[in-house]
């Protein structure tokens, strides 16, 4: 193999490699915070007083701990209505919704 060959086989694994590193950005660039939409205990973080992050709300659809979602997805998220029959959604901020007793 050539110096010239072995010089672009190192650039290209190298640049391989980068690109590994470059899609998780990339990737949490497109997400956002969505609020309310979690099951108790599967929030990604910021579960309110009391709590200190990822895996901490105690309430279903708990307002105010957060999930990531696709960009532009939140406010589209299914959630059950709540027991008086109003509707429930996520948003992309705190809901003072659903909060632990």
């Amino acid at each position: 193999m050539s110096t010239n060959a072995k010089t672009f086989a190192i650039a290209g694994a190298v640049a391989a490699a980068l690109g590994g590193f470059a899609a998780p950005q990339a990737e949490a660039q497109a997400k956002e915070k969505c609020y309310g939409i979690s099951l108790a205990g599967q929030n990604d973080c910021a579960a309110g007083p009391g709590t200190t992050c990822a895996g901490t709300s105690t309430v279903d659809y708990q307002g105010n701990a957060w999930t990531l979602v696709d960009v532009g997805t939140c406010l589209e998220v299914d959630v059950p209505d709540m027991a008086d029959g109003s509707e429930r959604g996520g948003s992309l901020e705190p809901l003072e919704r659903d909060l632990p007793a």
